[in-house]
């Protein structure tokens, strides 16, 4: 029994230790493209309404990510569009880049939908046409340089409260929160970032865009989120 006990602690540990090293592993390049969509197109409306409460995800225009890009699967009528992101969101130096489980609903309000929908469906231009990491980094460089993609409007914002967001191994769901777009700034106008402010700040290249993240206490189903 001693020495069973002792193989099975060995066998546990090393194993832990895989999906310790396994989580560190950066994604190097991108999976095959059915990795990244989602079979259930309704399954998809539905994650992307989970964004936000749904007074006022039930009014907006839904988008679903197809083999060519994003499509309208929901006509709106409050200006508001829900949408699920993918990895090739996040930040370049992130190692879940191209973590096909990445899943990132967002719902927009008009300003934002308008003003960062456009760098959306240009990241997903850009990665569905098999671009490396560097070029599509020099694509949205050189898109913001041309000024082909605006910069944000004023009031641009959304809320990321789904309960089934998934930034990758590391994050998980992270924490329900609301994120505001502005045309690069200097993030101490916010305080951000300091001890104890409730304001996270993101200055991402190559994006001219500081985005500030505030936390949400609950998810959009109204139910509260667990205090960090």
């Amino acid at each position: 029994m001693g020495v069973k006990l002792f193989m099975l602690i060995v066998v546990l540990g090393a194993a832990c230790q895989a999906q310790a090293q396994d989580a560190k592993v950066p994604y190097l390049s991108m999976a095959p493209l059915d990795q990244y969509l989602m079979a259930d197109r309704n399954a998809e409306i539905v994650l992307a309404r989970s964004a936000a409460p749904e007074a006022i995800s039930r009014d907006a225009e839904v988008l679903v990510l197809g083999r060519h890009g994003y499509e309208t699967a929901v006509k709106g009528k409050n200006g508001f569009a829900c949408v699920v992101e993918r990895s090739w969101m996040l930040a370049f130096d992130d190692p879940e880049f191209w973590n096909p489980n990445v899943r990132l609903p967002l719902c927009l309000n008009p300003p934002a939908a308008r003003s960062h929908l456009p760098l959306t469906f240009k990241w997903e231009e850009l990665a569905l046409a098999g671009s490396s990491k560097t070029q599509i980094f020099d694509g949205i460089k050189a898109a913001f340089d041309k000024k082909e993609l605006p910069l944000p409007e004023p009031g641009a914002m959304c809320y990321m409260m789904s309960k089934q967001q998934n930034f990758g191994r590391i994050y998980g769901n992270a924490d329900p929160h609301l994120m505001f777009w502005f045309p690069q700034t200097d993030d101490m106008n916010w305080g951000a970032g300091l001890p104890a402010s409730p304001v996270y700040v993101h200055q991402n290249s190559p994006d001219p865009i500081t985005t500030f993240v505030i936390s949400a206490s609950k998810w959009s189903d109204g139910t509260a989120a667990p205090a960090d």
